[in-house]
């Protein structure tokens, strides 16, 4: 497949040009590779590590959730250097999607978070410069056993400020770095917030609000969304896909 037809197609996929995002964000292509896509990998960031890891599997595309131009106009040099160098001897292209992955409500990270963990009747919430990126849902569970479900689902364990009540009811979801968000959970009803990670401040205000509000890991419940692109890739266009997972603990 060219690889422009494949940036067309998941633009249009997750919206790329509507959805408003960080300035150094750059959704969408990053780095083309002038050519075709004959197999895919997916990872969380476009760190020198994985685009090694990506030039040793064979892959032409890269496909990730942060990119690799989060500090604006800088000068070629060091590890930016390196990493441009590598990727276009190996003839790798580079496509990041952030909010838009985020907020996109079958493939998104926070859409398939929630599914992992069983939330049902859920409905948007958190917006981002205008488009909701989380879920808030029903979920009613004795809180120890959503920590467990929720340690599987990401695959590591999860720190909770226990906040909120022993049976959960109502649980939002926003993924990454979201803790600073407690309160807006608690306004709009949500006894359980589950993120990545958050502000030192954020686990008392959690007590504060009566919230319960898991910290999951910023790195793990951000793998949900790329793993399920390129699954969909693969079975949609045939391409060969797969993950490379660099772990930061975090």
């Amino acid at each position: 497949m060219k690889t422009h037809e494949l940036r067309d197609y998941l633009d249009q996929l997750l919206r790329t040009s509507e959805i408003q995002d960080y300035p150094n964000a750059f959704n969408g292509l990053q780095l083309d590779n002038g050519g075709e896509v004959t197999r895919i990998v997916a990872a969380v960031d476009a760190c020198e590590a994985v685009i090694e890891q990506a030039i040793t599997a064979k892959a032409d595309l890269l496909l990730v959730h942060h990119g690799f131009l989060w500090g604006g106009a800088q000068r070629i040099e060091g590890a930016l250097f390196r990493k441009l160098q590598k990727a276009l001897t190996a003839g790798l292209a580079i496509y990041s999607s952030h909010l838009p992955l985020d907020a996109h409500p079958e493939f998104g990270n926070n859409a398939q978070l929630a599914n992992a963990i069983g939330l049902i009747n859920r409905r948007p919430f958190l917006e981002k410069s205008g488009t909701p990126i989380g879920w808030i849902g029903e979920l009613e569970l004795p809180r120890e056993a959503l920590r467990k479900r929720l340690a599987r689902a990401v695959g590591r364990s999860v720190h909770l400020a226990p906040g909120g009540p022993e049976v959960t009811r109502s649980v939002a979801v926003v993924t990454g770095g979201a803790g600073s968000e407690v309160a807006a959970a608690a306004r709009v009803g949500a006894d359980t917030f589950i993120t990545g990670e958050g502000p030192h401040a954020s686990y008392v205000t959690a007590e504060e609000v009566g919230v319960n509000l898991f910290y999951a890991g910023h790195y793990a419940t951000e793998t949900f969304g790329v793993k399920a692109l390129v699954a969909h890739l693969e079975q949609r266009f045939g391409i060969p896909g797969g993950f490379i997972d660099h772990p930061t603990g975090l």
